[in-house]
């Protein structure tokens, strides 16, 4: 019995040391998201100041959409506005926003110093929608089919490898089928 108790340690400390190594074979951005191929949640959003279009979820169907959560106050958010400008712009992918617990004031401030690639942005000042959506934090983005489902979700900022290794072959494959 005592050789059991001396043991007991023993293998716990291995499973814990097993569960670890594992552990650093996975990426972490790879969040698991349960609204894959589902609908966008029901909601609506109303726009920023100044701005006539707001976010919500009727005016995600018909093209295939990226819809990007953002803050000013976000850095990584700052890092990946030219990806996302660039796909906007140059790659003709329809991007629109949400705006995730956000001062309205610091966000236009922002938009107009960094460029505004979205085709419209939604205020989500409590971050109740975000919640709905199930962000984990800023920034994250959705691709979101012609019939308003949810494709894909990426956790981080958006990368050039990123665009082109996944969202680019995706949005023509949705496009196409």
């Amino acid at each position: 019995m005592r050789r059991v108790l001396y043991l007991l340690p023993f293998l716990l400390f291995v499973g814990v040391g097993v569960a670890f190594y594992l552990g650093f074979e996975r990426d972490p951005r790879d969040i698991p998201s349960v609204l894959i191929d589902k609908p966008v949640p029901s909601f609506s959003l109303p726009p920023l100041p100044g701005r006539t279009d707001g976010l919500s979820s009727t005016g995600l169907t018909g093209d295939v959409t990226l819809v990007n959560v953002f803050a000013s106050w976000c850095i990584p958010c700052k890092a990946e506005h030219p990806v996302i400008t660039r796909l906007a712009r140059e790659q003709g992918v329809t991007v629109r926003a949400i705006n995730h617990k956000d001062k309205a004031e610091d966000a236009l401030a922002w938009l107009t110093r960094n460029g505004d690639p979205y085709a419209s942005i939604g205020a989500d000042l409590d971050g109740r929608v975000s919640i709905d959506w199930g962000v984990y934090g800023v920034p994250e983005s959705f691709l979101i089919d012609r019939q308003g489902r949810i494709r894909f979700k990426h956790v981080g900022p958006l990368t050039p490898q990123v665009v082109e290794e996944q969202i680019l072959p995706l949005v023509k494959r949705l496009r196409q089928g």
